[in-house]
């Protein structure tokens, strides 16, 4: 960007917009209020004020509830609105910190289609989520962080290349895990196995291959195999394998 944020951070933070986890919005104002008052801060003032007003409130969908409290919001919405005041200034990078954390499904949409607009509309967006399926929809390129430390870096593909083709498979039983694991690890095509929370966990070259012998190897043990997902390599499962957790060697 051309500027350094230790000997220029005036001007960097200038281009920048944080919409931070935690709403950070005045609750006895009404959205529109707020994106006043935010807007000013940031040095807008008039008639150009007003009219990236309405701008945003057409952005986040909330043009028709302008006027109400925000106060009186549901969680989605004042969310919807937090992402208007970090626009107000139209940053050239936007920071989102977990946005859709709790939110009703119909304001979860909106602020996913928002982030895809705006990548669309040539914004950096730099985007926080546990949620996968998130990651994969609109990232162009992605990091996996585990215990605050960077452990990998790329495009969905070349990080769903790290775990190759295996396939997670998790199944439930009729029987403690326990009774199965043994045998499951022995199975041929089997890379991992692991159980939690009464799921087992298993990773495999070739679920058409792997998952007859699993059923075989449960009957030679008077076990039933209750249920099965399949699941195709994506960032969970790359996610798993890097950290280690639920499949463990």
């Amino acid at each position: 960007m051309g500027h350094s944020i230790r000997s220029d951070p005036l001007d960097v933070k200038s281009v920048l917009g944080v919409v931070p986890q935690d709403i950070a919005l005045y609750e006895d104002l009404t959205a529109r209020e707020n994106l006043t008052f935010w807007g000013k801060m940031y040095g807008l003032r008039g008639a150009a004020l007003k009219a990236r007003v309405n701008e945003m409130l057409d952005i986040i969908g909330l043009r028709d509830r302008a006027n109400e409290r925000v106060g009186k919001y549901s969680g989605g919405m004042k969310r919807r609105v937090n992402i208007g005041v970090a626009l107000l200034h139209k940053p050239k990078v936007i920071y989102l910190d977990e946005p859709t954390v709790g939110i009703d499904p119909q304001s979860r949409r909106n602020i996913l289609d928002s982030v895809v607009a705006l990548k669309n509309e040539g914004m950096t967006v730099l985007y926080t989520s546990h949620y996968m399926e998130e990651a994969q929809e609109l990232s162009d390129h992605i990091a996996i962080m585990d215990h605050g430390k960077l452990i990998a870096c790329g495009t969905h593909e070349e990080l769903v290349k790290l775990v190759g083709q295996r396939t997670r498979i998790d199944l439930t039983l009729n029987v403690e895990a326990s009774r199965v694991l043994g045998s499951w690890q022995t199975v041929e095509g089997v890379a991992r196995v692991s159980a939690e929370e009464g799921t087992i966990s298993v990773l495999v070259e070739d679920s058409n291959r792997v998952l007859p012998r699993l059923f075989e190897a449960a009957t030679r043990l008077s076990a039933r195999i209750t249920s099965v997902d399949i699941r195709e390599p994506n960032l969970e499962a790359v996610f798993l394998h890097l950290t280690g957790r639920a499949l463990r060697d």
